[in-house]
């Protein structure tokens, strides 16, 4: 037999893109259009409804950047339609190849009810079917004219990221706005060939299916008059369906569809815009759930739900019907889908919190999951949070985008470093916008990693970030697919069912232990210095503001607990925590809106804080200390004139030096307290650093504090990624404008040390010893002007260290200081909290940070046999995409050299340099509300109950990697206590009270949640 495949696949696809498809619409009539401008900002319906619109003609120009123009649209079926399906059929001018980021409308009736959003690959609203004829149609359309920030594939800068410097040339030329026939029998058809065509092209070559699919179009498509394809298509169909029809091989793979439409709640447009994909997107799903029964859409973050809620109510109650049809699935349980590595784990328990008692409260709803498909990797402690939360699976994507490993599962249990497990899947399709294309299915099956085991994924579909979600044609393709020779059997249904069914054939899954490094976006960790920044001093100013206002509703009588500022802060610092915002990968306007933010949330906890403590009431000037552990310390008064003060951990005390340590001498060169003996060399490097306490034990094996700036060209994705070979070209700052003595003290000493380099930044750093402390601090104020470069701080520290240990949320990791392994070499760049520790038998060092998240840790060999392990801290970058400006400015940090430290060393000192002593004038002296003592036990937030009960939550968890037990005491008087969940549900009987105290017991890293109830709670 003579081979055709060439000849019978170019016609294949000729007939349907150049006849089938532009037939699927039988009779058009086009709509007159008006249009308005809008001044400025997005304006409400009732604003745009009265505005003066002007005639407007198709192929027009329209829409500024981040312009808004109202469309006024009105037509009249025509009488002849009579009994068919009609819709409106808008094309807005799309660009690209990418449905979402750019022009996208919603349309209105003209009493402002939301009908349907129109999206490059969804660009119909239905009208009647069937018609009666004479119908007529007013429409008002809101349409955004979004940039299209991907275009040029993210290959050069663009002014375009922000209103501010984008322009107001109009972005898009309007094509289409008509009245259509939509000839049903010709979709269908549509569809019927698309989805054969690209089955048969994913199939062997000498697989006989792919044969019969071939010749079974071939000889279908002699039956198609071109000249009348709606004519003939049914009998196109018909010849078709015998090969549409053979079912799958019984060993088929079964692919688990569940409608998706990733939002991001900012990226490549601001956070304002978000608000609108969201009613646009939600618009087209709850239709489509009216027009497929068997349609169900999964869909996550909380916050995005209430956007909804607050400005498009019509919405709002459509989502609220669609759930109760259980068509539309709340999923995730979290605020926002976050970042996974840099949230704080404090955080973290909130995003899960305040996602799941929305979901409870507006839909009856708990969520079962963790639904994290777009994460930059994922922490450890995730595992044993998501399980405190109630939930029982995780679900994520992005792994599979990893540079160097392919990860060995995709179905699998999850051990987070507390041992705690839960199930866990990574979609196979490597999508979480799919279409059931026949080379997704075709993927999905080729890499799932578990044949032989088990049989099923999962596939999120849909156009994702302003796409518009699923569409009728990606349900169709699924209908088609459901049991259909030679594909995956696909079939739509709630998540929580598959991993149900996941679970249940697969319950010995293989284990992966230990955080979900991704193997890219490494850069993350650094990019948009100062929204990491607010970020983290916006926690702990949260922690801050919820334990003295707890302390002063227990101890100041009329205080009330601020329980409604405290809950919308927490929101915007969750909001800000989505995986674009916080990881410094989005627009210029959204880090710019961000930076404000978070000083109006510090400005407003500040305010909560200094409340709180004054309505302690009088008695002198004391010290307040935030931190879990008891502090005895340099600070300075309201005077600057510093002073040595002992305070106890969440507690009080007045500022009186009972104690003064050992002075601190300086010279021009040197700092010593008796504790450590700081010597600088004369490019302002660190000559030495000894440990006076370990025999003058020296800690540095080279120059220390090197400042190393680096050129920074990644392959792609410049704001996500630093890639190895950024470490091959460098420039060492060694060049010192200045050194001064600029503070000698008895308690502290200072040298300032001036540097300039590059484009005219300029770095200044103040280096600093105090008083009974071993922590050598280094207060940095950058002014930063340079482009496409990588900053880091190096500390080569004279220790062999076999691991760096680095905290994370509620504990920390161990990472090999060896790269033995592909795994571990890719793991040149990696992300934690408050400190970096390296420790050999017997000595240790700790680098703290107030604000930085990225860093690397090496070792080497010298001459003499000893090892250098050395840490850097990555301080700033300066990626141009997709933010032209970022980073640049100034920046203002502190870290910190910690010598002879043990892990609880670094624990107490990340606390302090995180939570500085408070210095108020007025304030009682209360006990402190909690006191823990037991080595290990850290507490990490002191409340009161969120159901204002008056119960007090207290959480805990063990920081050293041990076992600890230990007794919990209570500053008022206790009636009762239970262990909880995050939501402070409780997880089992009343714990037993001796007094005011209770029993702690924790295994290593273990999160412990008390509710406790007060004896005098209703007073």
């Amino acid at each position: 037999m003579h081979d055709e495949r060439s000849r019978i696949e170019e016609r294949v696809q000729r007939a349907h893109d150049q006849r089938i498809k532009p037939a699927i619409y039988a009779a058009t009539a086009p709509f007159t259009v008006e249009a308005w401008q809008a001044p400025g900002e997005p304006v409400p319906f009732e604003e745009a409804a009265a505005a003066p619109y002007a005639p407007f003609a198709m192929d027009t120009p329209w829409g500024p950047p981040w312009g808004t123009t109202w469309f006024r649209m009105h037509g009249q079926v025509p009488e002849e339609w009579a009994g068919k399906r009609v819709e409106a059929v808008i094309d807005l001018g799309f660009v690209g190849d990418w449905p979402g980021n750019q022009a996208e409308a919603l349309v209105h009736l003209a009493d402002g009810t939301p009908l349907k959003a129109v999206n490059p690959l969804n660009q119909y609203v239905a009208i009647a079917n069937p018609a009666t004829g004479g119908e007529v149609i007013d429409y008002l359309v809101e349409a955004a004219s979004n940039p299209d920030i991907l275009a040029n594939n993210f290959s050069e800068p663009t002014p375009l990221g922000d209103v501010l410097t984008a322009g107001d040339r109009p972005l898009y030329t309007f094509r289409r706005a008509d009245l259509a026939v939509l000839d049903e029998e010709v979709f269908h058809l549509d569809l019927d060939v698309q989805v054969l065509r690209e089955l048969m092209l994913e199939l062997g070559e000498h697989d006989p299916r792919r044969h019969e699919i071939m010749h079974a179009l071939d000889r279908a498509l002699d039956l198609l008059d071109l000249d009348d394809v709606a004519g003939t298509a049914a009998d196109v169909r018909a010849a078709l369906k015998p090969v549409l029809s053979k079912p799958a091989n019984a060993s088929a793979h079964v692919i688990s569809g569940v409608g998706h439409a990733h939002i991001d709640s900012a990226w490549l447009w601001p956070i304002r815009e978000t608000k609108r994909k969201t009613s646009r997107t939600f618009s087209n799903v709850t239709s489509l759930a009216d027009e497929y029964e068997d349609f169900i859409f999964a869909c996550s973050q909380a916050q995005q739900y209430e956007w909804v809620r607050d400005n498009y109510p019509q919405v709002w109650a459509r989502i609220q019907e669609s759930v109760k049809r259980g068509q539309w699935a709340p999923v995730g349980g979290m605020w926002v889908e976050s970042d996974g590595n840099l949230p704080g784990g404090e955080a973290i328990a909130r995003q899960l919190v305040h996602g799941k008692r929305f979901f409870i409260e507006h839909f009856g709803v708990e969520t079962k999951g963790v639904w994290l498909p777009d994460s930059f990797g994922y922490n450890a402690a995730y595992p044993q949070l998501a399980k405190l939360a109630g939930n029982e699976w995780f679900l994520t994507q992005k792994i599979s985008w990893n540079q160097t490993n392919k990860f060995p599962h995709h179905t699998f249990w999850w051990e987070g470093i507390d041992g705690t497990r839960i199930f866990t899947h990574f979609p196979p399709v490597d999508t979480y916008n799919a279409r059931f294309s026949g080379e997704e299915m075709s993927r999905a099956v080729r890499n799932y990693q578990e044949k032989g085991n088990a049989t099923r994924s999962l596939a999120p579909f849909g156009w994702g970030d302003g796409g518009g979600g699923p569409t009728r044609e990606i349900m169709e393709r699924a209908r088609r697919l459901a049991d259909l020779e030679g594909s995956p059997k696909v079939v739509v249904e709630h998540p929580d069912e598959f991993f149900a069914k996941a679970r249940a054939e697969y319950p010995d899954a293989p284990v992966w232990v230990g955080e979900l490094y991704l193997e890219l976006h490494r850069a993350t960790y650094t990019s948009q210095a100062r929204t990491k920044q607010g970020n983290r001093r916006s926690e702990h100013k949260l922690r801050e503001a919820e334990l003295w206002a707890t302390t002063a509703a227990l101890h100041a009588p009329g205080y009330a607990y601020p329980y409604e500022k405290l809950d919308k802060l927490w929101k915007t610092v969750l909001l800000h925590q989505f995986h674009d915002i916080l990881p410094g990968s989005s627009i210029a306007w959204v880090h710019r809106e961000a930076e404000a933010e978070y000083a109006r949330v510090a400005t407003e906890l500040e305010e909560l804080t200094a409340t709180a403590v004054a309505a302690l009431g009088g008695g002198g000037t004391r010290v307040f200390n935030t931190s879990p552990y008891d502090r005895a310390e340099v600070i300075r008064t309201a005077t600057g004139v510093p002073m040595y003060a002992t305070v106890p951990a969440n507690g009080s005390a007045p500022l009186a030096a009972e104690y003064v340590p050992q002075a601190v001498t300086v010279t021009d060169r040197v700092l010593d307290n008796g504790i450590v003996r700081v010597e600088l060399a004369d490019d302002g490097t660190l000559a030495s650093v000894r440990d006076l306490r370990h025999g003058g034990r020296e800690v540095l094996a080279d120059q220390g504090n090197l400042l190393r700036l680096h050129t920074d060209l990644p392959n792609y994705w410049d704001a996500w990624d630093v890639d190895k070979h950024y470490k091959n070209r460098f420039t060492d700052l060694l060049d010192a404008d200045s050194i001064t003595v600029v503070e000698q003290d008895p308690l502290l000493g200072a040298i300032r040390v001036e540097r300039s380099f590059g484009k005219g930044s300029k770095i200044v750093q103040t280096i600093t010893v105090r008083a009974g402390s071993a922590r050598i601090d280094f207060e940095t104020d950058i002014d930063w002007h340079e482009a496409e470069k990588f900053l880091k701080a190096g500390f080569p520290v004279d220790i062999r260290a076999a691991h760096s240990s680095a905290e994370i949320q509620f504990g920390h990791i161990q990472r090999p200081t060896h790269t033995n392994t592909s795994w571990e070499a890719a793991r040149f760049e990696v992300s934690g909290h408050r400190w970096v520790h390296l420790a050999e038998p017997g000595y240790g060092v700790a680098v703290i940070n107030d604000s930085t998240y990225g860093h690397d840790v090496s070792r080497t060999v010298r001459e003499d046999g000893g090892t250098t392990t050395t840490v850097r801290l990555s301080l700033v970058r300066a990626p141009r995409i997709p933010d032209p400006g970022a980073d640049q400015g100034r920046h203002r940090f502190v870290y910190s050299l910690l010598p002879g430290a043990s892990i609880e060393d670094a624990v107490a000192e990340g606390y302090a340099l995180n939570l500085p002593l408070r210095v108020a004038d007025s304030g009682g002296a209360p006990e402190p509300l909690v006191s823990v003592d037991g080595d290990g036990i850290t507490v990490e937030a002191v409340k009161l109950a969120d159901d204002e009960s008056g119960d007090v939550v207290v959480r805990l968890y063990e920081s050293s990697g041990g076992r600890a037990q230990g007794t919990l005491r209570t500053g008022f008087a206790l009636a009762g206590a239970r262990i909880t969940d995050l939501l402070e549900r409780p997880l089992a009987d009343e714990v037993s009270v001796d007094g005011d105290s209770v029993a702690v017991a924790l295994r290593p890293f273990q999160i412990l949640t008390l509710r406790l109830e007060r004896s005098n709670a209703g007073e």
